[in-house]
């Protein structure tokens, strides 16, 4: 086999792991160290300790020393310890509680409440795992017994809980950043109108849902309505202060006054002074954000570590070359490609989460974006919004799992299903639009940070 033969059939080994169950990291790190040890094979083992002599151990050592030297990754375990801290301050259930009652005369408030909750949580935490779970703890319990449709609740709460990884400040845009080598300030700039579009969009589909459907989603009774002074006072200690930590902390990566890891330290420092604001501090409290900080950041670690060796590898076999050449040869219009590559991770969602299809697939496109013209953060928002389907989409649509995984008989997996298929479809939408209107994406940037200039 030539070296380009074996890189593609690095690659659909590693698809065919994935989905057999095997760690996605290990199995990364596995196969990039077993095909490069092919790969810089030099011949020659003499004795034992020639087994070792590869580059290919130069290069796992170069990529490990690389992503923790990386400024911009800083950012990630300091939004992740605001967003555990955030979710033990028990703020999300007073959030979702005055939201659902200021919506009241709204059809479907409850479920607009849990979008808004999703939103404004999902923001601060950046965990989609974390935000659905907890939500399906919370809301969908409340929505059952107010009567509303489980497949319908249930659709809620795993699109609201997508959230999370395309509005700022968010984990997987920082991510993108280290991989493109591109600005965060202007990715979060970028990420903005696309996020707060997507979530208009789930709440305009509820209300005219509900409107159409009224079995879908009771109203409340009116005796279940507190009085209004109660309700403003409610929204006023739930809402403004996370609302406000959140604004700081994108107000200050936006306003150039600090980088994302000053900003997100800052914003680790606010979510402990919400915590005791709440009187919900307690050292076992911080032990705990900091125990699940310290382990989903090694996994983070490692997750890069695998990613990039197995990316290096592939790329020095020649995998690249062979799939920008297939692409190339359709000699396809500049939406032609961007159509293809979308479609591309869009089947790549079924399989995978957002990380390894960034890591691993996106650098595959990127250097093509000059061939045909397009803008690299327009191109990101296009994949960030498509990322969204990774976890709405059947039979793999994790958001669904982690709903499931919290309330076991309550609802049936099928259900759950159906009932973010709808969600699904606005994502598709919201990317026709961003298509045909760019400067959703690219207006906000320019105007803050001048035109980019490829």
């Amino acid at each position: 086999m030539t070296d380009p033969q074996v890189a593609i059939l690095m690659l659909c080994l590693f698809i065919v792991l994935v989905l057999l169950g095997f760690p996605i990291a290990f199995t990364l790190l596995a196969m990039g160290v077993g095909f490069g040890y092919y790969a810089y094979y030099q011949g020659g083992i003499e004795t034992f300790g020639d087994l070792f002599n590869n580059n290919i151990f130069y290069l796992l050592n170069q990529n490990t020393y690389s992503v923790m030297e990386n400024d911009t990754l800083v950012a990630i375990p300091l939004f992740l310890f605001m967003g555990y801290v955030v979710e033990r301050a028990n703020i999300v259930n007073r959030l979702f509680y005055s939201l659902q009652m200021a919506a009241r005369n709204l059809p479907g408030s409850m479920a607009i409440a849990a979008l808004i909750t999703c939103a404004v949580f999902s923001t601060a935490s950046g965990i989609v795992g974390a935000v659905v779970t907890l939500m399906g703890l919370l809301a969908f319990p409340a929505m059952a017994s107010a009567g509303y449709n489980k497949q319908f609740a249930s659709g809620v709460i795993c699109a609201g809980g997508t959230l999370g990884i395309l509005i700022p400040p968010s984990i997987m845009l920082i991510v993108y950043a280290a991989i493109a080598e591109l600005s965060p300030l202007r990715l979060y700039a970028a990420a903005m109108f696309p996020g707060l579009l997507l979530a208009s969009l789930y709440i305009l589909y509820v209300v005219v849902r509900v409107m159409s459907q009224p079995s879908l989603a009771p109203k409340p009774r009116d005796e279940d309505v507190p009085p209004a002074s109660k309700i403003y006072w409610d929204l006023i200690v739930s809402f403004v202060p996370l609302t406000a930590l959140i604004a700081t902390v994108l107000g200050s990566i936006l306003g150039g006054l600090a980088t994302p890891a000053e900003a997100a330290a800052m914003g680790a420092l606010g979510g402990l002074f919400l915590a005791l604001l709440y009187r919900s501090l307690s050292w076992e409290k911080v032990k705990e954000s900091v125990f699940l900080t310290a382990k989903a950041t090694a996994m983070v670690c490692w997750l890069f570590i695998g990613s990039w060796t197995f990316a290096s590898v592939f790329s020095y076999l020649g995998g690249h070359d062979v799939i920008e050449h297939w692409v190339l040869s359709f000699d396809l219009e500049p939406w032609q490609f961007l159509v293809l590559v979308q479609i591309i991770i869009f089947v790549l969602g079924w399989p995978l989460e957002w990380s390894e299809i960034l890591i691993i697939f996106v650098p595959i496109f990127l250097p093509m974006l000059d061939n045909f013209g397009v803008n690299p953060y327009f191109f990101a928002m296009l994949v960030a919004l498509n990322l969204q389907t990774s976890f709405l989409t059947p039979p793999m649509a994790m958001s669904a799992y982690y709903l499931k995984g919290v309330l076991k008989d309550q609802i049936e997996l099928m259900d759950i299903f159906k009932g973010i298929l709808p969600y699904l479809a606005i994502v598709i939408f919201s990317m026709v639009l961003l298509y045909q209107f760019p400067g959703i994406a690219l207006w906000l940037p320019d105007y803050l940070f001048g035109e980019y200039i490829q």
